[in-house]
């Protein structure tokens, strides 16, 4: 089950940095970035590290709404 676990980690890792690498949308990208948090949570876990893995899950929304937030100031800015 552990061997899963981190092949699950390492696909979710992988696949949100190279789909952030290739996707050229702003938003897009910030969805591929949460979709690489969550492998690199996983790992986290695995690893023993749950203070840790409860920081990155509460941070990371929080950036998130923060960028959003930049993001539609920025093309609010374009109009």
């Amino acid at each position: 089950m552990t061997g899963l676990f981190l092949l699950l980690a390492a696909f979710l890792a992988l696949f949100g940095g190279m789909a952030a690498l290739i996707v050229k949308s702003a938003f897009d990208k910030l969805i591929c970035l949460g979709i690489l948090t969550a492998g690199v949570v996983l790992f986290v876990v695995e690893r023993g590290y749950l203070d840790v893995a409860i920081v990155i899950s509460l941070l990371m929304p929080v950036g998130t709404i923060f960028i959003l937030l930049l993001l539609g100031k920025k093309r609010e800015a374009a109009k």
